[in-house]
């Protein structure tokens, strides 16, 4: 059973990462498949995230999850709150009965420096450039500056999640703190976010910088 991780944060909230490394039988004995996904790979992240929410919480109804107009599922008498993300062979949820969650898994591959234009509000990126020295010629700096970036990208896309509703600018209305020169790898810690659509909401987005993948969540 290659449960990657688990953290049950309180009595009524809990977290998971699945190493996706089971058939596609495994999955369809414990939870249904609800919708018609015809990428073998993508139906198997699909089946685990949906697993890891019943893992979690036994009496978890997925049979009863309904996918809103803006993607995001929900349990439309919201006993449970909950969010869910894939990247390649890991699956992970997030699961409470009590509050409002999102969360985000991420592979650092080169992309994420090659659009970072895009999530990153220009003071993000000048204060990341500086706390990084970031060279290119000097391997160890630039895998950092990639796993900074990672962070900061999984960090507003659980922040998106948790929001829910769609239409979000990640670099305007999604702003967190600058991470610090010490980044280990594997570690763990917390960034600070302001969240600006709708006046302005502070939270806390715990991380984990683990060596295969990147893991943010909020929960308000």
């Amino acid at each position: 059973m290659p449960l990657f991780y688990q953290h049950n944060i309180n009595g009524s909230t809990k977290l998971g990462v699945w190493h996706i490394t089971e058939p596609e039988d495994f999955f369809l004995a414990k939870v249904p498949l609800q919708h018609d996904i015809t990428h073998p790979h993508k139906r198997l992240q699909h089946l685990a995230g949906r697993y890891l929410l019943r893992f979690l919480f036994p009496g978890f109804p997925n049979e009863l999850i309904r996918i809103a107009g803006t993607k995001k599922p929900f349990l439309a008498d919201e006993a449970f709150h909950f969010s869910i993300s894939h990247c390649g062979d890991y699956a992970a949820a997030i699961v409470s009965r009590t509050k409002r969650v999102g969360i985000d898994i991420e592979i650092p591959t080169p992309k994420v420096a090659r659009v970072r234009h895009k999530f990153l509000h220009a003071e993000e990126q000048s204060v990341l450039k500086e706390n990084t020295a970031f060279t290119a010629q000097h391997a160890a700096t630039e895998d950092i500056f990639l796993r900074k970036l990672t962070l900061l990208w999984s960090a507003k896309e659980a922040v998106f999640k948790w929001y829910g509703n769609g239409k979000v600018d990640f670099s305007d209305q999604i702003r967190l703190q600058p991470l610090s020169d010490v980044l280990p790898i594997p570690g763990e810690g917390t960034m600070k976010g302001l969240f600006l659509k709708q006046g302005t909401f502070s939270m806390a987005l715990p991380f984990i910088n683990f060596k295969e993948i990147c893991l943010v969540w909020v929960m308000t």
